[in-house]
């Protein structure tokens, strides 16, 4: 009886007995690495003159013809160091020869079969780079991001103000975090040549106000990695040492322009708000979520005192509104017991008024349902979540898109 050939394998695992014969492996095929002196279990770095980068271009080789010869064993774990020096290479649990992982945080990838070595790219990399401020003395961080809790632009527009002129001390990784077809950055185009890209950012800026050093973080919302973006921000603040957290944001809501703005407000602990601010709404309110919801409720689980202060934009006004603005910052003034800048908001906000008195008073159904607004805020009632649904709703058939108020 003659022994069978090679190929009456096929079918089976690489690398076992079939009638008497020890097949080879594939990988034993290619080039073996050879053994750094006294490391023992470590694979040394190939002679010659070619030497690791981020991922050893001949050990992505040895890899590539394992797989495309079918050598990854599924269920194999374990781990192959490279000599003293260099970053060690994990082989997946699950056997996939389109990735590896290496102890410094880089992961390898590249097409099953390829010859051509691993691509590689980070991974655990920080989100952020932190710059040197200097000394700070308890400093505040206060946090205002546009789009879902930002009605009227109020808390951005306080917020921008408070950082007027301060020094970037924290700068966030924009790539990893921002869709850039959802935020667009902005192209300058002059005499039919592209001049600038002004691209979103997420940065931390530090100003001096009032005898106080404050952080400042004023930026768009991001659109990915909210959790690993909460915790690289907490991060950032205990590097700096924030001792409390100040979340601005505004909604809109059923309150009339005539009226006060009213503030709803948040706090990690009991007795944090500071002013005639009160916690609410009561009960269970179940909404949406905010990304600065998300960073305050980090923060706070990493120990620092944490608020929020919300301004109520009446529904019916779009675009900014400067009197919400105003008084964001003027509870940020009695939180800390400081003056602000406030810039040009109060004229601002007066021409505002101007208008929209104007609007209301030329159409009967927008006058009586301001006044109906007025009457709820002057009796301190707040409708119940269906009556508020009913009464906008019946307000834009009343009036359609035309009649609403607008700035």
């Amino acid at each position: 009886m003659t022994d069978p050939p090679l190929s009456s394998h096929a079918g089976g695992p690489p690398g076992i007995r079939r009638a008497g014969l020890r097949l080879p492996r594939p990988w034993r095929s290619t080039p073996r690495l050879k053994r750094a002196a006294g490391e023992r279990g470590r694979v040394g770095i190939p002679s010659g003159p070619r030497s690791f980068g981020p991922f050893p271009s001949r050990l992505a080789d040895q890899r590539a013809a394992t797989c495309r010869s079918g050598g990854g064993r599924r269920g194999r774990s374990g781990v192959s160091r490279l000599a003293a020096g260099q970053p060690s290479l994990e082989v997946l649990p699950d056997g996939d020869c389109r990735r590896a992982r290496l102890a410094s945080g880089t992961v390898a990838s590249g097409p099953v079969g390829s010859r051509v070595a691993a691509r590689a790219y980070p991974v655990g990399v920080s989100l952020f780079e932190l710059g040197d401020p200097g000394p700070l003395t308890s400093p505040s961080l206060i946090v205002a991001l546009d789009g879902w809790v930002d009605a009227g632009s109020a808390a951005t527009t306080a917020a921008t103000l408070i950082a007027a002129g301060g020094q970037v001390v924290v700068t966030f990784d924009a790539d990893r975090v921002f869709d850039y077809r959802a935020r667009r950055p902005t192209l300058d185009i002059v005499d039919g040549r592209l001049t600038e890209l002004d691209w979103p950012e997420f940065r931390i800026r530090l100003v001096r106000a009032g005898g106080r050093d404050l952080l400042v973080l004023v930026a768009p919302e991001p659109d990915y990695r909210w959790p690993s973006l909460a915790g690289a921000v907490s991060e950032a603040a205990g590097a700096l040492g924030v001792r409390e957290w100040i979340s601005l944001g505004a909604i809109p809501a059923a309150v009339p322009h005539t009226r006060p703005v009213p503030i709803l407000g948040t706090a990690s602990r009991p007795g944090l708000l500071r002013g005639d601010i009160r916690p609410g709404p009561s009960g269970l309110l179940r909404v949406p979520a905010a990304l600065i919801s998300v960073l305050e409720m980090r923060a706070a689980a990493d120990g620092i005192d944490s608020v929020g202060y919300f301004a109520q934009v009446p529904h019916y006004v779009s675009g900014p509104y400067p009197a919400a603005a105003l008084e964001l910052l003027a509870a940020v003034e009695r939180h800390l017991g400081i003056e602000l800048d406030r810039g040009q908001l109060g004229e601002e906000a007066d021409q505002l008024r101007t208008r929209l008195d104007a609007a209301t008073s030329v159409d009967d159904n927008t006058r009586a349902y301001v006044e109906r607004l007025e009457s709820m805020v002057d009796e301190e009632r707040l409708p119940a979540g269906d009556e508020l649904i009913s009464e906008i709703e019946q307000f834009l058939r009343d009036q359609g898109t035309e009649g609403r108020p607008r700035a």
